[in-house]
């Protein structure tokens, strides 16, 4: 008990330090400098079980071991460096938690380093560290039930929950990752990322110059981004669900100069912009589809940057955007593939009954232009003034309304599809 006369200054510091007394005498004892020796004496190919405990020490991994840590083992790196470095091929690492590492950006400072090939990390939890894993000229490597949290810092303070740097033919399954940066694949291709739960980051995934990868079922939610291709070509999006990105830049899905993307049966949902294109494709004989996607409720479904083509956009659902289809400046999405949509405001008939509209579904551009082409103006947009507006016009055309795009063959019903695995019964259910 501190002296009475001291105890309102000291009584919040002394709060923090029994707690995290108390924090390690429930995980088990503080053991220092004991861990890295058993791992250094162990064979090739042993397996080392340490007793429970907090091990204050930063460990280096150089040979193919199995370190398990099922009795409850605590690797603390002390706020000094990569709390676990991994430098070798076909080791083990499980059921271990890792915490507190240094905070040098420049270092990279995480939670765990990796520089071999066909290791496995398994049921591992990554807790207060600048990046959660760094993966380094690695291919071959399972991640799997990886726990990354690395702290509850302002988005600007954190770092990435994974970075992958020329690693291939990763897999990344089953991993919960929450208040980090980014996830952000750079120069590397073949690697699967699949059935993760990625929660108020920036980019949940980010490709930069990372070609032939695939993305599945996975949950992304409350991002600034969702998922981003940067110069990123053949990446695959399969059955994701991709929510509440409303951020500065608030995107659920975005390209810039990528080609030969295949984006299937995913629901994007919630988002400032559904769908975001900054001209992509880049090479005109690989063009992007986008087939079986639900996009709905978002401020604009689909935002093209300019006037592009080849993208082909079939099955789709477009339900309650805000906005449909945007197009920067004066340019239209006329070039673009639109085949067999559901669009919620399609307000022609299918008097043939074969559920297929009998009039074309067309976008026109009225008032919405004054926001399309001065994007200061979009501050009004929903607004009384710009409504009024924009009804004036339809109703007698100050000037020739602009065609922003057309598509001949609207679906009158949303297209049967795969549904996203356990997804919400609707969109709605989505958004909260």
């Amino acid at each position: 008990m501190p002296p009475h006369g001291c105890s309102r200054i000291m009584r919040p510091f002394l709060c923090k330090v029994y707690g995290a007394i108390l924090a390690m005498m429930l995980a088990g004892p503080v053991l220092a400098g004991t861990l890295q020796d058993m791992i250094d004496a162990a064979a090739d190919g042993a397996e080392v079980v340490p007793p429970a405990g907090v091990y204050v020490e930063n460990i280096v991994i150089d040979h193919n071991i199995v370190l398990d840590g099922r009795n409850g083992v605590v690797i603390d790196g002390g706020g000094i460096d990569t709390v676990v470095t991994l430098k070798t091929s076909g080791a083990t690492l499980k059921n271990l938690t890792l915490q507190n590492s240094g905070r040098l950006f420049t270092e990279t400072h995480a939670g765990l380093y990796v520089e071999g090939n066909y290791n496995v990390i398994r049921d591992v939890r990554i807790q207060n560290t600048l990046f959660g894993m760094s993966i380094k000229q690695s291919n071959n490597n399972v991640f799997r039930r990886v726990t990354i949290f690395t702290g509850a810092q302002p988005l600007e303070m954190r770092g990435d929950s994974i970075r992958v740097w020329y690693s291939n033919d990763n897999k990344f399954e089953d991993n919960d990752i929450q208040d980090a940066r980014d996830f952000v694949i750079w120069y590397s291709a073949g690697n699967l990322i699949r059935n993760n739960r990625i929660r108020n980051g920036r980019y949940g995934i980010h490709f930069m110059y990372a070609h032939s990868n695939t993305v599945e079922k996975n949950e992304i939610t409350d991002c600034v981004v969702g998922i981003f291709m940067m110069y990123a070509n053949n990446i695959t999006l399969r059955d994701n669900q991709i929510l509440r990105s409303w951020g500065a830049s608030g995107i659920g899905v975005g390209f810039k100069e990528s080609s030969g993307a295949k984006v299937y049966n995913n629901n994007i949902v919630g988002n400032a912009f559904g769908i975001y294109i900054d001209p992509s494709p880049w090479d005109p004989d690989h063009p992007n589809t986008f087939e079986g996607n639900r996009i709905a409720y978002n401020g604009v479904g689909i935002r093209f940057l300019n006037d592009w083509t080849g993208n082909n956009f079939s099955d789709n659902s477009f339900l309650s955007n805000f906005t449909q289809v945007l197009v920067n400046g004066r340019g239209t999405a006329m070039r673009e593939g639109w085949n067999g949509n559901h669009w919620d405001d399609y307000a022609g008939f299918d008097k043939d009954r074969n559920g297929v509209g009998d009039v074309p579904y067309e976008i026109y551009n009225y008032a919405d232009r004054l926001w399309m082409e001065v994007p200061h103006a979009s501050f009004f947009r929903g607004g009384f003034a710009l409504a009024a507006l924009d009804f004036v016009e339809r109703l007698a055309p100050f000037s020739e309304p602009r065609l922003l795009m057309r598509e001949n063959t609207p679906l009158m019903e949303p297209p049967e599809r795969i549904k996203v695995q356990d997804a919400p019964k609707s969109a709605l259910e989505m958004l909260q």
